[in-house]
């Protein structure tokens, strides 16, 4: 099976652009922004089922949908934001993925109140193996099944795998790491 790193160099010219931008830029790359580690549980959770690319290609429109990731704005949203969301056709319009959207925002809300941030907590649960992560996010959150709570993880750094060691960007990525994920 091929790596991610591996499988951009096989991906048809329109896709190819999408992928090889998220891999260089993003992939792997600790996040330290709550409202940005939160877009990425969002994109994960809405990728079950779905390519990652179609979710690469609606990225700006789930920011746009979603506030930007607020976190304090997408708590907050009532039935009314889910009618516009369920029927905004830029974003993936599962309206159990809207509801965990919306659910999972308002846990990291309460993680910020105990812990300062859905970062510190991370961080406080840091280092567990994918199967303890898996199970403490189902206990914690909606819609996350192991390979949303993998790909989470391994995307934002948590978790190794996100490039092979020959990968031009995998030392950019062991850089960027603070010194308690390495």
């Amino acid at each position: 099976m091929a790596t991610y790193c591996e499988a951009i160099a096989l991906m048809k010219e329109g896709d190819h652009e999408y992928h090889k931008k998220y891999h260089d830029e993003k992939y792997g790359f600790p996040i330290q922004d709550d409202n940005e580690l939160f877009c990425r549980l969002v994109l994960e959770i809405n990728q079950a089922g779905l390519s990652w690319t179609t979710i690469l290609k609606k990225e700006k429109n789930f920011r746009k949908a979603y506030n930007n990731f607020n976190i304090v704005k997408v708590a907050a949203y009532g039935e009314k934001e889910v009618e516009r969301l369920l029927n905004d056709p830029g974003i993936i319009r599962n309206r159990l993925k809207i509801a965990a959207a919306i659910y999972n925002a308002g846990v990291i809300k309460e993680i910020k109140k105990e812990h300062g941030s859905f970062l510190n907590w991370l961080h406080k649960n840091h280092p567990l193996s994918r199967n303890e992560w898996t199970s403490l996010f189902k206990r914690t959150f909606r819609f996350t099944g192991g390979e949303i709570v993998n790909e989470f993880l391994v995307s934002t750094g948590f978790l190794p795998g996100a490039h092979h060691t020959n990968c031009k960007i995998y030392k950019s990525v062991l850089k960027s790491k603070p010194a308690w994920n390495n």
